[in-house]
């Protein structure tokens, strides 16, 4: 919760314990609120799990838009008409960042969830995700798509 979310919430209980909801009662109790969350911001810090959760969520909202975008490209490929002239499938190998078991099964996870890629292996030294995808025009920007992309999202949850 932000500083000015958190002093409209101690106005609130301000206003509630001195029984009188009027705007200039409520402006004293946000006022107050404010000059002491100043006082003690450099000890006030929000709990880790909140901002883990925050990361999370956002890591989740972007697998929802891959999704959707992922089945929106697959779609207009299998429907159009030159299917086989569009169609470009590979295997790129995945430079991995993420060390631990847990990142990267969820990065393979992420990917195969993801229409119109799968993941493959990795690598015996860990160091490479092996990926297929339907359409490779480019596999220096679809590299660059996973690391910008979920990896940097994971890489944010678990640090």
């Amino acid at each position: 919760m932000s500083r000015l979310g958190l002093a409209l919430v101690l106005a609130l209980i301000w206003a509630a314990i001195t029984g009188r909801f009027s705007l200039p009662n409520l402006l004293l109790g946000g006022g107050v609120s404010l000059l002491a969350l100043l006082i003690i911001r450099k000890t006030f810090a929000p709990p880790v799990y909140l901002l883990k959760i925050r990361r999370a969520i956002s890591l989740a909202l972007l697998f929802l838009h891959e999704l959707g975008m992922s089945a929106y490209r697959v779609s207009v490929l299998v429907l159009s008409p030159d299917m086989k002239s569009r169609l470009k499938p590979g295997i790129i190998a995945f430079p991995l960042t993420v060390k631990s078991d847990v990142e990267i099964t969820l990065l393979a996870n992420l990917i195969t969830l993801t229409p119109g890629t799968l993941s493959v292996d990795v690598s015996k030294d860990r160091k490479f995700l092996y990926v297929h995808a339907i359409s490779v025009p480019d596999k220096k920007a679809l590299v660059k798509d996973i690391a910008g992309g979920f990896e940097a999202k994971i890489i944010e949850v678990f640090k």
